[in-house]
């Protein structure tokens, strides 16, 4: 049997906890009917408890035309916890476990810190970040939870050309002008390595996401929003330095060092739209690495000298004029998706017209309430030819590459 202070204090605890599930299930009820998370709640400062705790999540099912092949993937899960300490300042988390797990040195997954700040309110218009946070940058790197985009997978666009979900230590400035619906941002933020960039993958792996992070080179990013009757226009932009290491390190390499050293310049502006059941989403965006040369000279990774990408979606709401069905949605849509992560390359590159891709996705998203979807698309693929001199020790049971398939997606989202 426990002692009496042991009983004291679980009893304790219990009726602490259960304060704690009253005050989040409070949240969760207005979430219902809103189709907002904690997040969305804690940020507008209208969060019912100190302590907020959310998620977001989405399971798909893929079959491939050409391999004839299909897998079934938990391709992430991310838990939110957010904390408001007063008025002023709050604490905004994500963990993310990508692919399932990651145990026992199994290949594929990722556990991660998607995000990590302090947000501090220094006026009805204008607030600061500090810590591990999302750049405003293109559409999804702010807003992609699994619920708010069609089809089962992100688009490749904001995928390979922007690395969405970009985040990188630093602070941010964000603001609102009074008399124009215009928002703006600032942020410094840790540049990237390049000599972690990987062919095939752009800038993608450059990123440090927080972990051991250089900040000998920096980078500048900054975002202008304004707002049209049911139009929302973006434009965009980075600037980043790439070498992190010593100047005498560099200088062996051939690389320029410093704040901003062999640096990348991303220009992105986009357009969307929502109305009478209609959704519209234009976006393109540009990438350039002026040094790319030295990049190959010393590390021998193929970096392109420049990317570019584009995709225009519309989708309609199938439920938006029927009786009694204000909270469900039924949307179908198609998007066209054209990137090439090789678009330019140095005269030391070499050229893979594999990466030269348009991508056609269509299908339908069913939202029975705002947090929850069930979606299913076909994604038909085209890409330019392979360049044989990339094909090392080729396997002689692989089939021969093929320029266009189809990748057929089934899955579930949430959001809570």
């Amino acid at each position: 049997m426990f002692a009496p202070s042991t009983n004291r204090k679980m009893k304790h605890i219990t009726f602490t906890l259960l304060v704690l599930l009253a005050l989040i299930s409070t949240d969760v009820l207005a979430q219902k009917t809103t189709g907002t998370t904690p997040e969305d709640s804690l940020s507008n400062n209208q969060s019912k408890s100190s302590t907020t705790i959310g998620g977001y999540g989405n399971v798909f099912y893929q079959r491939n035309s050409v391999s004839q092949t299909s897998k079934v993937d938990l391709e992430r899960f991310v838990l939110f916890t957010g904390h408001k300490f007063n008025d002023k300042i709050s604490f905004f988390s994500e963990l993310e476990v990508e692919d399932a797990k990651v145990a026992g040195g199994e290949p594929g997954g990722e556990v991660s810190i998607e995000q990590a700040y302090l947000k501090f309110n220094l006026n009805p218009n204008q607030y600061m970040v500090a810590g591990l946070f999302l750049p405003r940058i293109g559409i999804l790197n702010e807003n992609h939870l699994p619920n708010t985009f069609n089809g089962n997978e992100r688009n490749y666009v904001e995928t390979f050309i922007l690395p969405s979900t970009w985040r990188e230590l630093g602070v941010g400035f964000y603001g609102r002008l009074n008399d124009l619906p215009v928002n703006y941002s600032v942020g410094l933020v840790n540049g990237l390595s390049s000599e972690m960039f990987e062919h095939g993958d752009g800038i993608r792996e450059g990123r440090f996401e927080g972990k051991n992070a250089t900040a000998n080179n920096l980078a500048v990013t900054a975002a202008v929003q304004y707002y049209l009757g049911d139009f929302k226009f973006q434009v965009s932009g980075y600037y980043g330095g790439t070498v992190g290491v010593s100047k005498l390190k560099a200088d062996s390499l051939g690389l320029n060092s410093g704040t901003f050293g062999t640096p990348v310049v991303i220009g992105e502006t986009d357009l969307q739209y929502a109305n009478n059941g209609f959704q519209v989403r234009v976006l393109g965006t540009i990438v350039s690495i002026p040094d790319a040369a030295k990049i190959n000279r010393a590390y021998a990774n193929n970096t392109p000298q420049t990317e570019y990408g584009a995709y225009a979606e519309i989708g309609y709401d199938l439920f938006h004029l029927a009786p009694g069905q204000h909270e469900k949605q039924l949307i179908v849509f198609i998007r066209d998706e054209k990137f090439d992560v090789n678009a330019s390359i140095p005269s030391n590159g070499v050229i893979d017209g594999t990466l030269n891709q348009n991508h056609v996705v269509a299908g339908f998203t069913y939202l029975p309430i705002r947090n929850v979807a069930i979606k299913a698309d076909i994604r038909i693929v085209h890409t330019g030819t392979q360049n044989p001199n990339l094909v090392i020790n080729p396997n002689p049971a692989t089939l021969p590459y093929q320029q266009n398939y189809n990748l057929v997606n089934l899955g579930i989202a949430l959001s809570f």
